[in-house]
């Protein structure tokens, strides 16, 4: 999905579209609520695919970059105390933790640890 969002905002389009997945979806709740993309919802036609409405500042996309971060063969894991050590400034962390996907800042604020997948600057 993130490979499909990056490649969707190098061309310059406006929507993107992506089979519909739960995994995605959590994704996509984290990337509205901070403000990385427009929106998305269900297709009309076709009720498994997502339609994703890409953001754009001054006509420069709003995601410049996604760097994965914990991989199958090396998993990573942060603590809370690891997490208040990382700058949330400069990188923008979707965590997977017990509760859910959760941003950086909302594991600092509930002061919960988990693992790091995407990494957005």
């Amino acid at each position: 999905m993130f490979a499909n969002i990056k490649n969707g905002q190098i061309s310059g389009r406006s929507v993107v579209f992506q089979r519909r997945k739960r995994i995605c979806e959590a994704f996509l709740k984290v990337l509205w609520a901070e403000g990385f993309i427009l929106g998305y919802k269900i297709n009309k036609t076709n009720i498994n695919q997502l339609k994703i409405f890409l953001k754009y500042n001054n006509n420069k996309p709003a995601i410049h970059s996604i760097r994965f971060l914990s991989r199958p063969s090396r998993r990573l894991y942060y603590s809370t105390k690891q997490i208040w050590k990382i700058d949330s400034n400069k990188y923008f962390i979707i965590f997977s933790t017990n509760q859910g996907l959760k941003s950086i800042l909302e594991c600092k604020k509930l002061q919960i640890g988990g693992e790091p997948f995407v990494a957005i600057n």
